[in-house]
């Protein structure tokens, strides 16, 4: 085995370390077009109701931070692993340019996403690559890890735990963040949507219909079409025909407590479901679970060694 380290750039969406970084974090969103007064204004509203800012900096510093445990348990002084942000520094370039630095051979890209598209994890993977080649460097990166055992088995016991607090007629509800219906054609998004959410749906014994179903969430504020239905949609048709008595969200596309699942879910849609008279809850999600990191050390070690041949 070779001395020379395998780089890991563990990828993530970003987020404004504080209340002052709002501003320039959603001008990067919007490619450099500041947003309006009343867009700013939202957005901050939804920060401030978590206390200024998300939790998704500390969340991913976590989770990488257990990902990085689990790599030097697995291979000592094998591996070294950085962050590379979407829309916030280090952005993505510049923890290629770490590892780069660090001497790694070859990077690994490991997106905090389970679900492949190419409007999401696709562009992040293709700006790694890039970034790997003006270092003279290679890259590979890890497409999906919606199908991991241990991930499915983490919403399944998610869904159990969660169900055992609502009344028997519920429905669970998996969600994911929509995206505009132009990216989505031909896209594998949806089809890995619904083919985890219908293998936990199974593995619980749900009803199809009944039991459960699929919605969206958390859509763009732009004038284009994106994928629906959308969650609060689907919360206020289910009050008002009274096929459930409570609905559970399980966010399968989110991997940890940020802006939307602890505003989008945890506020909005719970005061939807409080306005509409229907009992109403979500699943915990992944954040740093130590079982779910340990399979992804599994899955960039196997990548790495494909990959070098070592």
């Amino acid at each position: 085995m070779s001395d020379t380290p395998i780089g890991v750039v563990v990828m993530a969406y970003g987020t404004p370390a504080s209340p002052e970084d709002v501003e320039p974090y959603y001008t990067h969103i919007r490619r450099g077009r500041p947003p309006t007064p009343e867009q700013l204004a939202n957005l901050q509203m939804r920060y401030d109701a978590l206390g200024g800012t998300s939790t998704l900096a500390a969340r991913t510093r976590d989770q990488i931070q257990r990902l990085t445990d689990a790599l030097e348990a697995k291979a000592p002084g094998r591996f070294v692993v950085t962050i590379g942000q979407k829309h916030a520094a280090p952005f993505i370039e510049d923890g290629v340019a770490t590892l780069a630095d660090a001497g790694a051979s070859h990077v690994v890209g490991l997106v905090l996403a389970p679900h492949y598209s190419g409007f999401s994890v696709g562009q992040y993977h293709e700006r790694a690559a890039e970034a790997a080649t003006e270092r003279g460097i290679g890259f590979t990166g890890i497409e999906r890890w919606h199908d991991e055992p241990a991930y499915r088995a983490f919403l399944g016991t998610a869904v159990r735990d969660a169900l055992g607090t609502l009344p028997e007629k519920t429905k669970v509800v998996f969600t994911a963040h929509s995206l505009p219906e132009r990216v989505l054609a031909g896209d594998p998004y949806p089809d890995e949507l619904w083919a985890s959410a219908e293998a936990v749906a199974i593995a619980g014994g749900l009803n199809r219909w009944a039991g459960w179903s699929m919605a969206w969430q958390s859509a763009g504020a732009t004038p284009e079409p994106w994928r629906g239905p959308d969650i609060l949609e689907v919360i206020r048709d289910l009050a008002a025909t009274g096929r459930a008595d409570g609905i559970l969200v399980c966010p399968q596309g989110f991997v940890a407590d940020h802006l939307e699942v602890a505003y989008d879910l945890d506020i909005e849609a719970q005061k939807v479901a409080d306005e509409a008279g229907i009992a109403f809850a979500r699943t915990r999600v992944l954040n740093d679970d130590a079982t779910v990191l340990a399979a992804l050390a599994d899955k960039v070690v196997a990548t790495a060694a494909a990959a070098t041949g070592s």
